[in-house]
């Protein structure tokens, strides 16, 4: 966690950081990084958005976002560039590719003042090598993945975990407390790429485990929407049960986070498990799960469609 008591120097940094409206380049404006881009303009940042992809969001645009060609020109206007984008590759692609950041930090002249932020959830070890680039271009550089999904996201209470230097998580405090709630610097770059890992291993088990003691409580013939009221009152309580559980029982899967993309996650933790030479069995089994759902069509289901393959498995849904 962050600590309170801080030296007056980085008080400072971060009080002007709050005065001082900044020039955000955001890449990667869908499910997550949309409202999260829209809570840093409502803050008074000003948003810079890159139409090399997708067609920059209106509601951003209308609010006032400067629209560049790429994400080196993106760059080259602001402060801070924020990337929140799916997989490792994709950020390689933006900040390395063809009119990518890095050329836009060489071209700028003033690299030393910026920062870029990757929020986007990839393998540390690529996280790592990346960091080093950057800081080599002049820029400063944060890994700050996030947990919280798409409510977290509009509400503004994310989980962020952030791998990097105490000097440029200072810079960039005063904007993650815009975007979210828990915010800890894990350690050096790379570590908070870890730590979300380790954050989507826990999702994960935690949604096979509720998944089964519904279809389990509802096929002996309980009520499992009155089991999990019961549920919450007790030790077995938890997030994934109060959001997630719900959701299944009314069968409420539109995506606030993806089966495809907490499939990238589990990949992450089973080849990172399979180099350190950790067994993650109940990650394996989860991630066999999410296969049966895919199976199903459920690519793009939330991730607390999972209990359909359970319910599949045990030919009964917990809705009927």
């Amino acid at each position: 966690m962050y600590q309170k008591q801080i030296s007056n120097e980085r008080v400072e940094i971060q009080a002007r950081s709050r005065r001082e409206s900044m020039k955000i380049a955001f890449i990667g404006t869908g499910i997550m990084g949309k409202p999260m881009a829209q809570n840093l303009q409502k803050a008074g940042h000003t948003i810079v958005l890159s139409d090399h992809f997708v067609k920059p969001p209106e509601a951003l645009v209308s609010g006032g976002a400067l629209v560049c060609r790429n994400p080196s020109e993106a760059t080259k206007l602001a402060d801070v560039v924020i990337l929140m984008v799916p997989n490792t590759p994709q950020v390689q692609e933006v900040l390395f590719g063809d009119n990518g950041v890095e050329h836009g930090i060489q071209a700028s002249g003033n690299a030393a003042s910026k920062l870029v932020i990757d929020m986007s959830s990839i393998a540390p070890i690529p996280t790592k090598e990346f960091a080093a680039r950057i800081k080599e271009s002049g820029a400063q550089y944060l890994d700050a993945p996030v947990s919280g999904g798409e409510v977290g996201a509009i509400n503004g209470t994310l989980s962020i975990m952030v791998g990097g230097d105490q000097s440029a998580f200072d810079q960039a405090y005063p904007l993650f407390e815009i975007l979210g709630q828990n915010i800890t610097l894990v350690g050096e770059n790379g570590a908070g790429q870890t730590c979300k890992v380790a954050n989507q291993i826990i999702v994960a088990l935690n949604i096979e485990a509720v998944s089964e003691a519904l279809v389990f409580a509802s096929k002996a013939g309980a009520d499992p929407a009155r089991v999990r009221e019961a549920l919450l009152g007790g030790f077995a309580s938890s997030k994934i049960l109060e959001v997630h559980g719900e959701r299944m029982v009314k069968g409420t899967f539109d995506p606030g986070f993806r089966i495809s993309l907490h499939q990238k996650d589990l990949d992450l933790a089973l080849n990172g498990a399979e180099a350190l030479g950790v067994s993650l069995p109940n990650t394996e089994t989860a991630q066999a799960l999410f296969d049966e759902c895919v199976a199903l069509g459920g690519e793009n289901w939330d991730h607390s469609a999972l209990v359909k393959a359970i319910e599949k498995r045990a030919g009964h849904s917990i809705r009927d």
